[in-house]
């Protein structure tokens, strides 16, 4: 838990800001999963915060819903683009990317 409440400070994805007079306050809670091996040995203990999403009401807590995701298709045509190409592909995951965390990232890659 307290490495992902630090990586979320560090990214700045949130800041402390007074309760609106005008709307409710959403609560959170943190949900946890233990990630396994292929072999079943544990591999991470994962914690995540979540908003209490189900208290939300349509017009005062959110307006949108958009979640951008790449589709498998896409993935699909891309491998086919780079085998096409011979280029060499690479996996990597970035822990804690945020949409709006440009500098995180871009250092993050650097550090490939």
């Amino acid at each position: 838990m307290s490495n992902g409440f630090l990586a979320l400070q560090r990214q700045g994805t949130w800041s402390l800001v007074p309760p609106p007079t005008n709307a409710p306050i959403l609560g959170c809670k943190w949900t946890f999963k233990t990630k396994l091996l292929p072999n079943g040995q544990i591999d991470i203990y994962k914690a995540r915060l979540v908003a209490q999403g189900f208290n939300q009401t349509l017009g005062v807590n959110y307006t949108e819903t958009f979640s951008p995701v790449a589709k498998m298709p896409t993935f699909r045509i891309l491998l086919t683009i780079a085998l096409h190409r011979q280029w060499s592909i690479l996996q990597l995951d970035i822990a804690n990317a945020f949409l709006h965390a440009i500098s995180t990232i871009m250092s993050s890659c650097d550090n490939l």
